[in-house]
């Protein structure tokens, strides 16, 4: 079992050339973002997260949660670590100042909490979903909500969820049934039962404030009928401390293929009498808060799509330096090898590498377009930003998990009957993976997210914009060497490939609605293929300027072009093939009766 080491280098590469941290450090209320203090935390990161967090992964994947009459203990070394993690306040790091937050940009962010999913993705869960609870709080809440909560979640000292689903309703909330009671005082009696609630009980802080969808006794039906309360573990008492114990409580916890330690709830509300529960902003408006958390959430499961294939990636290439087995093809006679000198090897080495590479350079260039689009001062720069964010976070979130499975599943081959065994740690990387396609939104609905609200409502506007940044981006490498030349043709065949899907989908959404969402899952994966070799294009150009400088790690960005052509050689590839599914796949999916099954 391999050690994490945070990849700094490559983390600072992204930052400083491809993300812009420069531009973000410029925008209102980022000037502090210097490169010497992001830096700084980045390294401190590293440390918290290779020191304290990434040696009880494994542990607390064999001893997982454990639930006890309604209580659930966490995994031996939660706690402390938890302690450490909040007094060296990473949990306040992008929030707003105002509430006790650092307020750093969310870039900065995004590369730390790689970090803690990389080492410890179950322990990271619990700060997202706290985060997540402070965004729709810091929008949606009332004063008085935002007084009583705010500054405890920030500072880590309560942890916050999200209750959306219910046994019945799945990924249709739609079908949501608790309800909410008004009451003389303002406040609500909240009944119903809630699944899946991450962290939803534990005992690494003293309150746990629920965010929960829930009905009022006159809401319309559907989607449109749902509110957001807050409800707490403890209602707090006249100073704002928790006092007495609300009616809600952990009946159950799941028995999970991964993400041991994570205690997955079943939370009953009211069996006794009601949950004290606050409204959150206007009622009937829930659904449209909570996706506040949801976008949150997503864009943080697709970090962890990322992180768990370097993860992976890390275990894998440690492995095949250290496992000696056979001899080196075209050696006569030669010494026994590591295996990292067999070609398939290296093949799949470097495609869990590239892969890793490029979604992290995607899904940092989008944390920086999401600051531009709200500190940006000018309003039509955030309208574009947010654009760009509100189209790519459906293909961080999709196309990073479905590949933290290939990477994790190609580091279990590479390791061979060893990876099967579960003592190598290269299967809990696959295990963990696994939720990541499924909650917070499945990668069906981000693709027909992606097909539906962000491509077709508007006519494929924004993508196209995007298409021609990227045929810009071929266009400049075309100028450079052979290697580039190569890169540029892969970047822009995929482009023509993504353009061609485009033209397709708004042109079929209306029409054939069945047909469009037949290759929405395709399309997906498409964009991140080519999103992504964008982003390993646009390395391959930095880097190539560098080693032309004579300036910098030589070795770096040498390894950058060699990763940016396997890109394009062996990923961009695929893009033709995956535009031709979209486009043709339809009769072949929809055509079969129910019986011919």
């Amino acid at each position: 079992m391999s050690d994490y080491n945070a990849p700094i280098r490559d983390m600072q590469f992204v930052l400083k050339e491809l993300a812009g941290l420069d531009e973000v450090a410029a925008l209102p209320g980022c000037e502090e973002a210097s490169e010497d203090l992001v830096d700084a935390i980045l390294e401190e990161a590293g440390k918290f997260a290779n020191g304290v967090l990434a040696p009880l992964n494994w542990s607390g994947d064999q001893a997982g949660a454990r639930w006890n009459d309604g209580e659930v203990s966490t995994a031996p070394g939660w706690k402390e670590a938890y302690s450490q993690f909040t007094e060296a306040g990473w949990t306040a790091l992008a929030n707003d100042p105002e509430y006790g937050g650092q307020g750093l940009p969310n870039l900065v962010n995004t590369a730390v909490i790689e970090m803690w999913k990389s080492a410890n993705m179950a322990f990271s869960l619990c700060p997202m979903l706290t985060n997540g609870a402070i965004a729709a709080l810091a929008l949606c809440g009332s004063d008085a909500l935002k007084a009583n909560y705010l500054e405890k979640m920030v500072s880590g000292e309560w942890t916050g969820t999200m209750n959306l689903t219910e046994p019945q309703a799945g990924s249709d909330l739609a079908a949501v049934r608790s309800r909410a009671e008004p009451q003389a005082d303002g406040s609500y009696k909240v009944f119903g039962q809630k699944i899946f609630i991450t962290y939803g009980e534990h005992d690494m802080t003293d309150n746990i404030v629920h965010l929960v969808l829930a009905r009022l006794p006159d809401a319309p039906e559907g989607v449109k009928g749902i509110s957001l309360f807050v409800v707490p573990k403890f209602v707090l008492d006249a100073n704002g401390a928790p006092g007495e114990r609300n009616d809600v409580h952990c009946v159950s916890i799941e028995h999970k293929l991964g993400i041991h330690a994570s205690p997955t709830c079943v939370l009953a509300f009211g069996d006794k009498g009601g949950a004290t529960g606050y409204l959150v902003g206007e009622a009937n408006r829930g659904l449209e808060y909570m996706f506040v958390m949801m976008n949150e959430a997503r864009f943080a499961v697709g970090m962890e799509g990322l992180a768990l294939a370097e993860r992976a990636y890390q275990q894998a290439l440690g492995y095949a330096k250290e496992r000696v087995q056979g001899t080196e093809l075209g050696v006569r006679g030669g010494p026994k090898v590591s295996i990292i000198h067999h070609p398939d090897v290296r093949r799949m080495l470097m495609w869990m590498k590239s892969h890793t590479e490029a979604m992290r350079a995607l899904a940092y260039v989008v944390a920086a377009a999401n600051d531009k689009a709200h500190r940006h001062p000018d309003e039509s720069v955030r309208a574009s930003q947010q654009a760009f964010v509100d189209l790519l976070i459906p293909v961080v979130k999709g196309w990073c998990t479905e590949n933290a499975i290939d990477v994790a599943s190609t580091g279990v081959q590479v390791h061979g009957g060893m990876g099967f065994i579960e003592e190598t740690g290269a299967a809990q990387h696959l295990r963990d993976a696994r939720i990541t396609t499924i909650y917070e939104g499945t990668t069906a609905i981000q693709a027909n997210d992606l097909i539906g609200r962000k491509i077709a409502r508007e006519g494929g506007v924004t993508v196209r914009a995007l298409i021609g940044e990227m045929r810009e981006t071929a266009g400049a490498l075309a100028a450079g060497d052979d290697n580039l030349k190569v890169i540029a043709k892969g970047l822009g065949e995929g482009v023509s490939a993504v353009e061609a899907a485009v033209t397709y989908l708004v042109d079929t959404f209306g029409k054939d609605i069945k047909a469009a969402h037949v290759g929405a899952v395709p399309f997906l994966k498409l964009m991140g293929i080519v999103t992504g070799g964008w982003q390993m294009a646009r390395a391959a150009q930095k880097a190539a300027a560098h080693l032309a400088a004579g300036e910098g790690d030589a070795d770096f960005y040498r390894a950058k072009l060699v990763t940016a052509r396997f890109y394009a050689d062996h990923v961009l590839a695929q893009a033709a093939g995956l535009s031709k599914v979209v486009v043709n796949g339809a009769s072949g999916a929809l055509d079969l009766s129910e019986d011919q099954f």
